[in-house]
């Protein structure tokens, strides 16, 4: 092996959006090591910029077509907080519904189709389903039900519009509910078998210290609401989030690095495990004891064991809201537009979405700011990369270094195009 290596990953494989890696090692040690985005700035802040605030939800969730609950809930979250606007129980009820299908469609998708083909040794899941075409077909089950659920609140699967400032446009009937509820029963063995599937298969030991950060609620697991708290003793409401999270920009990405007091972080569904593990319901506990299945953990691996941990979780929580199911006298209350700042905070499936809007009296957006989980991924991706090349074996041949690198970009299931939002742009004319 020569002394200088280089390794290009143009495109990154399986993953939302495009990117890039670049590698280079000189005598066993890394010298260079950059995960470029260079999809160009999609400036959905600016995007937003003298709108009313009722087209701010259906704005937003063209931010991403895996995630725009997500996107829906951390604005329309930050809308009422500048309002005033307290949404109901049975509002917040149904979010927590509405989130249930997003984290089941993404995670199975995640699981299934981008990060196990990496661990059992295939190129793609097509490959993987001729091996395992019932564990394939399981996956489907699971992200259909969720896609279910999001098209019940958002009238359809991608980029929904049934969501508004106060709840919903439209209440489901008791009817909706109860067929989705006979498929939410019928799910929990495949969560059951998902997870015991999981356990049979062999992950690398991908063992460091890092932080985990996420929302943190004293009596659920986290979906709209809580605390910003990590594993390291950090505990601060969403509006002090700029006290300690810092967003810099760096040369070779259009996406900004975000750093928790100059330090990366993680965010995510391990983070969220970590964190809020004594928040699973029982069963949760019970099978993974049985199976000897540990968190919080620091196998970064263990982030496919998250994954389907909150699938599992959001059945039974599914379950839980829909059995108590009633129609409400009024889907949504109206919004009495002040001007203010808010701020919004809500757990997406790949992590902690972080939003500030800053509204006027006709309660149109004067400023919006958007900080995605991928980018304050970013840096812990690249972090993760440096610590896990150097025990993997920097001495190893270019393919299998590369392919271990795709590998550990994948685990974090990182939506590129999410990030794409803050560029400094310096002209300078003659």
């Amino acid at each position: 092996m020569s002394n200088s290596i280089s390794i290009n990953v143009p495109i990154l494989a399986r993953v939302e959006g495009e990117g890039a890696l670049e590698l280079g090692i000189h005598d066993h040690k890394i010298t260079k090591l950059q995960l470029k985005i260079y999809e160009p700035p999609r400036l959905f802040e600016k995007f937003l910029e003298g709108r009313s605030y009722t087209d701010v939800l259906d704005l937003v969730a063209r931010i991403c077509g895996i995630c725009p609950v997500a996107y829906q809930m951390s604005a329309t979250q930050a809308i009422e907080h500048c309002f005033g606007l307290q949404p109901s129980p049975w509002v917040r009820e149904m979010r927590r519904l509405f989130y249930c299908g997003e984290w089941l469609e993404s995670h199975s998708m995640h699981i299934h189709f981008l990060a196990l083909p990496d661990f059992l040794g295939f190129k793609s899941a097509p490959e993987m389903a001729k091996s395992y075409p019932q564990e394939v077909r399981r996956g489907i089950r699971l992200q259909s039900f969720g896609n279910e659920l999001i098209k019940l609140f958002g009238g359809r699967s991608v980029h929904p519009v049934g969501a508004c400032v106060g709840g919903f446009y439209k209440a489901p009937t008791p009817g909706e509910i109860n067929v989705l509820l006979e498929k939410a029963k019928a799910r929990v063995e495949d969560c059951e078998a998902l997870i015991r599937w999981l356990a049979e298969c062999s992950f690398p030991d991908n063992s460091h210290d890092f932080t985990c950060v996420s929302l943190y609620h004293p009596t659920e697991y986290p979906f709209n609401e809580g605390r910003l708290v990590s594993n390291h003793g950090l505990n601060i409401s969403i509006e002090e989030f700029d006290s300690y999270f810092k967003e810099k920009q760096v040369s070779y990405s259009t996406a900004l690095h975000c750093l928790l007091q100059n330090k990366p972080y993680l965010v995510g569904p391990l983070a969220r495990v970590n964190n809020c593990f004594g928040h699973l319901p029982v069963p949760i506990h019970l099978l993974l004891q049985e199976l000897k299945i540990h968190f919080p953990s620091r196998n970064m691996y263990h982030s496919i064991f998250a994954r389907a941990v909150e699938i599992y979780f959001c059945v039974l929580e599914s379950i839980r809201i829909m059995e108590q199911y009633e129609l409400p006298k009024e889907a949504h209350h109206e919004a009495k537009p002040r001007a203010g700042t808010g701020f919004g905070c809500t757990e997406a499936p790949r992590g902690t979405l972080w939003q500030q809007i800053q509204l006027s009296d006709e309660g149109k957006v004067q400023s919006a700011r958007i900080v995605p989980p991928t980018s304050q991924n970013q840096a812990r991706i690249e972090e993760d990369l440096r610590l896990s090349l150097v025990q993997y074996g920097l001495e190893k041949e270019e393919d299998l270094l590369r392919a271990y690198s795709e590998m550990i970009i994948r685990n974090y299931d990182p939506c590129i195009s999410c990030s794409t939002h803050f560029l400094t742009l310096k002209v300078k004319r003659k």
